[in-house]
């Protein structure tokens, strides 16, 4: 028979032929985490850590204390009222409860006794919600304007340790051979010379103050930081994108801050964080051995150091810094240990 004479008619499918196949179970795609950025993404791993938050909350109210805390009242940090020295704390409404009325109790020969240097003075509409200390200043004024100066200058270090340390570890890793056995030498000279020796031999060239404590961290904290970013650039360097840049004409800059920096912003920031309270501990350190802040201006370090001389008579006065310091440096090292988390792929699997 010849095929070309047979006529076959054309079939038209139908709705009923055909079946759908439900593979949501065999797919199982999180369209949700599919959408989400890379940002985003952290945002979410770093909420769930409680102490996280707690932390980026405890910074976010010390800060808002340090900027308005010294004006919520008539005192100044550096002003003196001799006639009202070593007043204990006192808080108008509380006092009426016998809690923050201004009274304290004081150890003599014959023992300890309860006294109130509000009533005995007369100073009935005087109130200092933390105390005054021996030259009659707030301590409540002096203890937020000493949080301010302590968190400028930490977070002024830490920014610039940040740009010297990572500019000069990318630099150090990415060229590598001579050039960079000779920047690592020089990081382990600077290194080796101790904080307190970099201080006191500015101290001699610059006056003591804000500015040479800054320059005294920033010539010494760097040197983690650089360390890092080249560990990160010797992992990176040789990776396929690089190459694909190099290829491609871009130069040492754009590769090293526009294709590897991007990629490493993670450990930086974390760096970055864990920093800050260090910074404020060297400060407090610093000032608290008379190397820091001058008189009449105040740090964290300098109300210790004033409050230690008086602890065993009036031990109120060197309680609000130490509380305040102490608080900083936990909550910085909280939110640096979330955001470590936060930052790192490999936690998405956890």
């Amino acid at each position: 028979m010849d095929k070309t004479a047979v006529s076959a008619e054309t079939y038209v499918p139908v709705d009923s032929d055909f079946r759908l196949k439900n593979n949501a179970d065999e797919i199982a795609l999180d369209a949700n985490f599919a959408a989400q950025g890379f940002w985003r993404d952290v945002f979410i791993r770093y909420v769930r850590k409680t102490s996280a938050v707690i932390g980026f909350f405890l910074i976010v109210i010390i800060g808002i204390m340090a900027i308005i805390g010294p004006g919520m009242n008539e005192y100044t940090y550096s002003g003196q009222e001799l006639s009202q020295k070593n007043l204990a704390p006192r808080i108008p409404g509380i006092e009426k409860t016998g809690i923050f009325d201004g009274s304290e109790t004081m150890s003599t020969t014959t023992g300890s006794k309860k006294v109130n240097h509000y009533e005995e003075n007369g100073l009935d509409d005087v109130y200092y919600w933390f105390g005054s200390d021996m030259f009659g200043r707030d301590i409540w004024t002096r203890t937020w304007e000493g949080a301010r100066v302590s968190l400028i200058i930490a977070i002024a270090a830490a920014v610039i340790d940040m740009l010297i340390g990572m500019s000069y570890g990318l630099i150090s890793g990415y060229y590598g051979g001579k050039t960079d056995i000779i920047m690592q030498r020089c990081l382990e000279v600077a290194n080796g010379i101790p904080r307190l020796v970099v201080v006191t031999l500015l101290l001699l060239v610059l006056q003591p103050g804000m500015v040479t404590i800054v320059i005294a961290l920033m010539l010494t904290e760097w040197i983690g930081m650089s360390r890092i970013a080249r560990a990160e650039m010797l992992k990176l360097k040789e990776q396929e994108f690089v190459l694909a840049s190099r290829t491609l004409g871009a130069g040492s800059f754009f590769i090293i801050f526009k294709e590897i920096l991007p990629n490493i912003i993670g450990p930086i920031i974390t760096q970055v964080m864990f920093s800050i309270p260090t910074a404020i501990f060297t400060e407090a350190f610093l000032s608290f051995v008379g190397l820091g802040i001058p008189v009449p201006q105040c740090s964290l370090g300098s109300l210790i150091s004033e409050g230690f001389n008086s602890f065993t008579t009036h031990p109120y006065q060197i309680i609000p810094p130490i509380v305040v310091m102490a608080l900083l440096m936990l909550s910085f090292n909280l939110v640096a240990d979330g955001l470590r988390e936060a930052l790192d792929p490999k936690m998405k699997e956890m």
